[in-house]
């Protein structure tokens, strides 16, 4: 267990909270090995039904942390772990999510915001791309939907995320429309869980198999270029990068 992380257990279903909220839930080395680590426990705990990952504070993830990032190749291992683990995983989101925490979320079984959260891949705007984020989203998102927030950082509502394939469902009680689904879960058998799992993110792994490599080097590469040093800067500074026109 880790400061960053906060773990609770009720009727067989683990909750972890991302609890960073100085940097709003940012993706730091520390919160990407913290949450690995939990969810590794959660995987061997056979009294362990299903996991809710959920935060503290406004933000569910505000994506990498600028002064202290994880390294790509932990990211990747932290979304595959979400993906492989032989338990569902399911998000619950009452804040905004950005860039890299949007990749938690399409890496997690089931998804569920509250209707006042917010969503946007700001990568373009610091002077990277959502590489290695995208080995679990682009399996399951609308392709059209994503190229216009992919290219154009925009931000985007909870609706409009449940259409384009990042949310399950959105609604003002998130808690009231996630208790029937973690119910579901409870009654339903552990090895069957798992193996329905297992079919439902094949999809998924075979892009992890085929594109991790390259999109980490390409993360690797973008974060280490002049652009995104500026982009950084910019962004820490509060002032539009040298490229707004």
């Amino acid at each position: 267990m880790t400061a960053l992380i906060g773990r609770s257990r009720a009727r067989g279903v683990e909750t972890l909270s991302l609890d960073a909220t100085d940097t709003r839930n940012a993706l730091s080395a520390a919160l990407v090995t913290g949450l690995a680590d939990a969810l590794a426990d959660c995987g061997k705990d056979p009294e362990v039904r299903a996991v809710v990952l959920t935060h503290t504070g406004g933000t569910f993830s505000a994506g990498a942390d600028l002064r202290d990032p994880p390294h790509p190749d932990a990211l990747v291992g932290l979304l595959r772990q979400l993906v492989e683990l032989p338990r569902p995983v399911v998000a619950r989101v009452t804040g905004h999510v950005r860039a890299g925490g949007l990749g938690l979320l399409a890496a997690c079984d089931i998804t569920a915001a509250a209707g006042t959260a917010t969503f946007a891949f700001t990568e373009v705007r610091i002077g990277v791309a959502p590489a290695v984020i995208s080995l679990p989203i682009v399996p399951r998102a609308d392709p059209r939907a994503l190229a216009r927030y992919y290219l154009t950082g925009e931000r985007f509502d909870a609706a409009e995320a449940v259409r384009l394939g990042l949310l399950t469902t959105t609604a003002d009680d998130v808690d009231a429309a996630l208790a029937p689904i973690l119910d579901g879960l409870r009654r339903s058998c552990p090895q069957a869980l798992a193996e329905t799992k297992r079919l439902l993110t094949a999809r998924v792994l075979e892009t992890f198999d085929r594109d991790a490599a390259d999109l980490t080097a390409l993360s690797a590469r973008l974060f280490a270029s002049d652009q995104a040093r500026e982009g950084m800067t910019a962004f820490l500074g509060k002032r539009d990068a040298a490229w707004v026109v």
